[in-house]
């Protein structure tokens, strides 16, 4: 139940930062931006949970790191079109 506590504390963080890419693209109509990605976007998300429930071994965190740095890489490529 910690691990379960932790991956769900793990997701709410990210929401106010991904959660605020996605709204600011739907109220400036601007949703083709982020819908080609939001499918990565959500796979990673999920890939990065299941990680966190399943392990805690040093391959587990890599792999779990990596699906973290892919939303990461999503979110500034959002930011950055989103702002151009």
């Amino acid at each position: 139940m910690e691990r379960l506590a932790r991956a769900y504390a793990n997701c709410i963080e990210g929401l106010p930062i991904f959660g605020g890419l996605l709204a600011i693209a739907i109220m400036t109509s601007r949703t083709a931006i982020t819908d080609p990605l939001a499918s990565r976007f959500l796979g990673a998300r999920i890939v990065q949970s299941i990680i966190h429930l399943a392990s805690t071994s040093p391959i587990a965190v890599s792999l779990r790191f990596t699906a973290f740095a892919v939303q990461m890489a999503i979110g500034v490529y959002w930011s950055w079109k989103l702002m151009s």
